[in-house]
């Protein structure tokens, strides 16, 4: 009778006179078996494809015969499978075990567990990613992270297109294709939920990319930029993800009421850099300064006895002013050069808005004065117009003692 031992997970013993036990492929029996791991369901493993046929494909996972990945499992991979070739490494979800013992995997499972894994991460982390638009609905739209399919509600969107008023959904038929940089806020694995913001995401790399730029910013240096948005105080320039502020002073060298006046939203202008404060994290633009003071050329742009047409701009007791609709500069109409009668107050002659072919009838570049006249740019007044005193208050001063110099500059008018 044989002597039968069990040791381990193995049983030895004598059978015909040979000793099983101290056989030489008892130890590599042992290894073999300790290295096949039996697959567990819902376990994810990496494994190389050893075959691939037209409805499966065979992957070896490590254990006595290789998984097979088939049916809907092969539908559900779609393009990815196209990437796959013999010898690829691949993850693969372990599904079960079938009644011929063939363990059945699944790629696409595999995958979305490892991108739900990735959404947990930045969930975590709070990283900005960049996912493109795939659908939409009237509520926002969807977006996939790999196998997994995301969704950002309205609210939460920045690029969204401008409705129509005629169809919600039309907002984001636009975006469809587009690439989103998000923010993962909420995630749940078991409802299949995975929520995630475009606001919070351009909040936070709009405030990335400023902290860069307030590093390289220097003052006195010129940039190119498109106005973002207008307030009644100035205009904010988009820089390249930093918004710098051009203040209502700074838009022109001329009075300026509303922003709206120079610049329009969408408009690519080019600015100078005022000032950079990192504390306080505000950058000063201005536009006025990239352009010459009309007051320093104005020579060389008008002289006495031109016309040229003005808009009144405001109205006061001892006259009007009125800017010069070709370069902004505002000159004075004296209320005695409204109108050949006597008139009490501007407003009995023109209105704020109204535009008037004008006279200059004084330039003082050092005072940055313009005398302007409407009465003397009358058709009947074309060669009797005068030049004004350098002062109109002065009451000594007699237009005839200059009537030979009026005579020449209407020759040369």
């Amino acid at each position: 009778m044989n002597e039968v031992r069990s040791m381990g997970n193995g049983v030895y013993g004598w059978a015909n006179g040979v000793d099983y036990e101290n056989h030489p492929m008892a130890a590599l029996l042992d290894e073999i078996d300790g290295s096949l791991q039996e697959p567990v369901t819902g376990e994810i493993r990496n494994g190389i494809i050893v075959d691939m046929r037209p409805n499966e494909v065979l992957v070896d996972i490590g254990f006595k015969s290789e998984g097979v990945v088939s049916g809907r499992e092969l539908e559900r991979v779609g393009d990815t499978l196209e990437s796959l070739n013999i010898g690829d490494e691949v993850p693969v979800f372990v599904i079960r075990e079938d009644r011929d013992g063939n363990v059945m995997l699944s790629i696409s499972r595999a995958l979305a567990e490892k991108d739900w894994e990735r959404a947990e991460d930045l969930m975590r982390s709070q990283d900005i990613f960049e996912c493109p638009v795939d659908s939409f609905n009237r509520g926002g739209v969807i977006v996939r992270l790999g196998q997994v399919r995301g969704f950002v509600p309205a609210s939460q969107l920045t690029s969204a297109m401008p409705t129509n008023g005629e169809d919600e959904e039309s907002r984001y038929a636009g975006l469809k294709g587009e690439v989103l940089k998000l923010k993962v806020i909420d995630i749940d694995r078991k409802r299949n939920r995975l929520i995630l913001s475009e606001r919070l995401a351009m909040r936070e790399w709009r405030r990335q990319q400023k902290d860069q730029l307030l590093e390289t910013l220097r003052e006195g240096a010129i940039m190119e930029g498109v106005i973002s948005s207008i307030a009644d105080f100035g205009a904010f320039v988009d820089l390249g993800g930093a918004d710098g502020l051009i203040h209502l002073s700074e838009l022109s060298w001329n009075r300026v009421n509303h922003p709206n006046e120079v610049v329009k939203v969408g408009e690519t202008v080019k600015v100078q850099i005022l000032s950079v404060d990192t504390e306080r994290r505000r950058i000063g633009l201005s536009l006025r300064r990239l352009a010459p003071q009309p007051w320093e050329v104005i020579d060389n742009t008008y002289q006495v006895g031109q016309m040229v047409q003005g808009k009144i701009t405001k109205l006061v007791n001892f006259g009007a002013f009125a800017r010069l609709v070709d370069t902004g500069i505002e000159g004075l109409i004296h209320i005695s050069e409204l109108a050949e009668r006597r008139v009490n107050h501007p407003k009995e002659v023109v209105g704020e808005g109204d535009v008037y072919e004008l006279r200059i009838i004084r330039i003082e570049s050092d005072k940055r004065r313009l005398g302007l006249s409407l009465k003397q740019a009358m058709p009947s007044q074309e060669l009797d117009w005068q030049i004004a005193p350098t002062d109109e208050s002065d009451d000594d001063f007699d237009g005839d003692e200059m009537v030979a110099e009026v005579e020449e500059l209407v020759e040369a008018v």
